[in-house]
């Protein structure tokens, strides 16, 4: 008897375990998740869509070259007076330097003589008239002494255009101004340096940056994908946090015999006047390779053990892992060829927690 009570025991207390030990099991199984959780995660749905690449170039920011204009000497001279420094904003007509010249004295002196000479002719008209009256000279003396008094006066005009061209200032100086409003970009003049009318050097360059370009180096091999109108994102080391948007307005079709590249622009408005001309800036485009392919956000995607897995959410009491091949992640779309249909749930938001509890 005693022997079949302590069978009796030991068939009882393995039932007992076993029944709890399937109790726990089940309940390890089934996953449920809770309101809360259910709140705080983010559900997208895959679903197809244009596959699209990205470019990104080098280059960098210059004036808007239809709005450049370059200043040269217009008459021989020194520098008497610079008014104005690199960098500085001037408004057209202000003055930027102040150049002592011999030819204008010179024209000045021109001046002064055809005035005189012009005194003269009037007067030598006016005894020729009163000759005239008298019958004492000739229609002809009265239309000569005509002809000195017009050509004195032509004298005058020439001088007085050439030193309104060369913008005579006070005594023998002249006034080298603005044409336009715009930046000092660049200065090559100090005072005290001999200018000459036939120097190829400019004395300052203005430019408008209200508007500014992007001239980017293309590869030869990334040429084909390159097009005018796609967009462009713009960061520079000035402001890395701050992104420009703009598109390429212009393809140059040829490339440069010594980088082997090809440059395109990017016209920008420069809001602020935050761009610099001569600023590096990195040029990131976007373009479609043609077809479509499946997508997810790129944050549902983990990464576990040099596999990628999904999360596939139907309720709150079905969510799988689900292992998938990611063809190429761009920015916050990850491209999926492998394990997921159209139309199907993943969680992008908080899914490593459920991750972890369900594969723990």
């Amino acid at each position: 008897m005693k022997l079949y009570a302590l069978l009796i025991i030991a068939l009882t207390a393995g039932y007992t375990s076993c029944k709890q030990s399937h109790a726990e099991d089940t309940e390890a199984a089934t996953f449920v998740l809770s309101d809360t959780m259910l709140a705080s995660i983010r559900i997208d749905t895959a679903a197809f869509k244009p596959v699209e690449s990205e470019l990104r170039l080098s280059g960098k920011v210059t004036p808007d070259m239809g709005k450049v204009l370059k200043l040269y000497p217009l008459v021989s001279g020194y520098i008497k007076d610079i008014k104005v420094q690199l960098g500085d904003y001037v408004k057209k007509g202000q003055v930027l330097a102040v150049i002592q010249s011999g030819e204008i004295a010179d024209y000045d002196k021109q001046l002064t003589q055809a005035r005189s000479d012009r005194a003269v002719a009037e007067k030598g008209l006016k005894v020729a008239q009163d000759l005239y009256t008298s019958q004492l000279a000739t229609q002809k003396d009265v239309v000569n002494a005509q002809g000195e008094v017009n050509k004195a006066d032509a004298e005058i005009s020439r001088l007085n255009e050439l030193l309104q061209i060369y913008r005579k200032g006070n005594g023998s100086t002249s006034i080298v101004t603005a044409p336009i409003s715009g930046y000092i970009i660049e200065k090559n003049i100090n005072n005290g340096m001999e200018m000459r009318s036939d120097n190829n050097l400019n004395m300052f360059t203005i430019s408008e940056l209200d508007d500014v370009w992007v001239m980017a180096n293309v590869f030869e091999t990334d040429i084909s994908r390159v097009k005018e109108g796609i967009p462009a994102e713009i960061t520079t080391i000035s402001y890395p946090d701050k992104v420009f948007h703009g598109q390429i307005d212009k393809v140059y079709n040829v490339l440069d015999p010594e980088t082997k590249t090809m440059q395109v622009r990017i016209r920008l408005d420069n809001e602020g006047m935050l761009l610099k001309p001569e600023m590096f800036a990195t040029v990131l485009l976007r373009y479609r390779e043609g077809g479509e392919m499946l997508t997810i956000p790129s944050s549902a995607v983990i990464f576990d053990k040099g596999k990628n897995f999904v999360m596939v959410f139907r309720d709150k009491f079905n969510i799988d892992t689900r292992e998938v091949k990611v063809n190429k992640s761009l920015n916050d779309v990850s491209y999926i060829t492998r394990g997921l249909n159209t139309g199907e749930k993943v969680i992008s938001k908080n899914q490593l927690l459920i991750y972890d509890a369900l594969n723990d």
